[in-house]
């Protein structure tokens, strides 16, 4: 069994609870295979490339050293981290880079062994000696370390260590996010860190948990910024589904995965007029493959909260606005901003990175925040969707990561079909209620957390263990 650094110590989990989540930090426009493995090493390389200028030695630099670990050593090949370094430092940004571009810009530099670093100096980049995979390595504070270098000549000029945290998010070593966001200028309205005292702050002031979201982003924003980027999400969410519905073939990577959510469309299609209300359900299952599918084939999709369970939300959004008597935008925009504030108690209290929590950390988060979402949506109150919440994770506790090959295909892709028709059955289940039940959210996140603890790390994004290493790859 490796052993694999924790940010779980007390300390650590006082600086998240103290850190302010905004939905931006939720929901990134970028693009696949991983938000974990992709997104975040991406803008690690990214913002090294701004160190280096910011710094002035970029005409000193000749050369780099990009050394990965841990979770990102072991599966980075599969979930495209050596293309998502290049990308970053060639001067690419998740939430900018067109996929139709990846391709060229990679080959151009495995081709030419050399990149333009942040697209204004050429230096030599050859990824046997300058990207190094760290196997069996492990850095302190996360599972997903890297470690960038800047040369002149054999000489360090430069050095930065970042961590890839989950959902596309990164922390440059030593750096204090909570003491940032404490500043004399940055102050939330209704600053929250446990669901309980989100539930607190509806009562007193007669709000929704869409509203408070709203208000505390007015923090980073003006309100009418905050709904134009909610909208900008939905609208991800549902081209995303639509791509993915229009494409066929066979996913990449090796396994030689069927796409399977152009044929499941053109069948419910041709078969629209049978009388069968579980095809609902079908429906349901294809949105969330459409996604996932479209993220395996390295495509734009929104991390919800992160890559591999991106198919969950977008899934439960369009079941809403497709099969919910009464849909409107404005619910639209409450179920979004409901599952933000769920997911923003799991960034706070536990993780979801599945490095440290396993798929229960996306799947199931993913799971948790729709299941609210909807429930808010339907004009469930604030308990009875923190009830949906609680549904939504108690039944993905225990969830393992252990994809085939490093790949985000098996068992990914059919995960955020479950996911998704776990996310409605939770609301229903707590619409049916009244918002009082046994196990609060609270609880399951940190029975979730401490599962995560516990979890074994060969089943938490290793590919070491699980169905990946009991199923033979061809």
């Amino acid at each position: 069994m490796l052993d694999l650094p924790s940010i779980d110590d007390a300390a650590a989990r006082r600086r998240r609870a103290d850190a302010s989540v905004s939905i931006a930090d939720l929901f990134t426009i970028g693009i696949g295979p991983s938000s974990s493995h992709t997104i975040g090493p991406m803008r690690a390389a990214y913002r090294f490339t701004l160190a280096i200028q910011e710094a002035g030695l970029e005409p000193s630099v000749t050369g780099l050293r990009i050394e990965l670990y841990g979770s990102l050593a072991l599966t980075g090949k599969g979930h495209g981290t050596d293309a998502a370094v290049i990308l970053g430092l060639s001067g690419r940004e998740p939430e900018k880079v067109e996929p139709a571009e990846i391709a060229a810009v990679v080959e151009d530099v495995r081709r030419s062994g050399a990149l333009m670093l942040g697209r204004s100096k050429r230096v030599a980049f050859v990824e046997g000696l300058h990207l190094l995979f760290r196997m069996g390595e492990f850095l302190p504070v996360h599972p997903n370390g890297m470690r960038f270098t800047a040369l002149d000549g054999d000489r360090p000029i430069l050095a930065q260590q970042y961590y890839s945290v989950g959902g596309g998010a990164i922390v440059l070593d030593g750096e204090d996010v909570a003491a940032r966001d404490r500043g004399s200028n940055f102050r939330l309205r209704f600053p929250f860190s446990s669901a309980a005292e989100l539930l607190a702050i509806g009562q007193e002031n007669d709000l929704r948990i869409s509203d408070i979201v709203l208000a505390n982003e007015q923090s980073w924003r003006e309100e009418s910024e905050t709904l134009d980027f909610v909208d900008r999400v939905r609208n991800a969410m549902l081209a995303c589904i639509e791509r993915g519905c229009a494409h066929g073939g066979i996913l990449p990577g090796g396994l030689k995965v069927r796409r399977r959510a152009k044929a499941l469309h053109e069948e419910l299609i041709k078969t629209a007029t049978t009388v069968d209300p579980s095809r609902i359900f079908d429906w349901v299952s294809l949105y969330a493959l459409a996604v996932n599918e479209e993220n395996a084939a390295g495509g734009r999709v929104v991390t919800a909260p992160t890559n591999g369970a991106a198919g969950v939300l977008p899934a439960v959004l369009k079941y809403y606005e497709t099969f919910c008597a009464g849909a409107t935008p404005a619910g639209s925009r409450n179920l979004l901003l409901t599952a933000a504030a769920i997911g923003a108690l799991y960034k706070k209290r536990a993780s979801v990175s599945a490095a440290e929590m396993g798929c229960q950390g996306e799947v199931g988060v993913a799971c948790s925040m729709a299941a609210a979402g909807l429930a808010a949506a339907l004009g469930g109150t604030n308990e009875q969707v923190e009830n949906a919440a609680e549904i939504g994770m108690e039944h993905n506790l225990g969830l393992t990561c252990d994809p085939i090959g490093g790949l985000v295909q098996i068992p990914c892709i059919e995960r955020n079909t479950m996911g998704a028709v776990k996310a409605i059955n939770a609301a229903r289940l707590a619409l049916r209620g009244d918002g009082s039940h046994y196990v609060s959210l609270d609880a399951v996140i940190e029975t979730m957390r401490q599962t995560g603890r516990d979890m074994q790390s060969k089943y938490k994004e290793t590919s070491l263990g699980g169905l990946a290493v009991n199923v033979v790859e061809c």
